[in-house]
């Protein structure tokens, strides 16, 4: 299965990504072996994935919701910071 993911660094900013183990990836990013942007907005906090059939899927959607603006992005998070959103994709809206 493959996921993308949108995690909220310490300060304040989302940073989504694309993965095939997302427990192992955020605590990639809280190890600061994960991407460059999250190195230096430690710690990272999940906050939203989506399942996706194949790669090329969940990539394709990666490149989507980066493309979306902040209001966009925090749409697809819940409104509880204790919760993380889930959606099987492709969204539809």
């Amino acid at each position: 299965m493959d996921y993308v993911y949108i995690v909220e660094c310490n300060d304040g900013s989302l940073y989504t990504g694309y993965t095939t183990d997302v427990g192992r990836r955020v605590d990639e990013h809280n190890a600061g072996d994960g991407a460059k942007y999250t190195a230096g907005r430690r710690p990272v906090t999940l906050r939203y994935v989506e399942y996706h059939p194949s790669r090329s899927a969940a990539q394709s959607r990666e490149y989507e919701i980066k493309s979306l603006s902040r209001a966009e992005k925090e749409q697809l998070l819940p409104a509880d910071v204790d919760r993380v959103g889930v959606a099987v994709g492709p969204v539809v809206e």
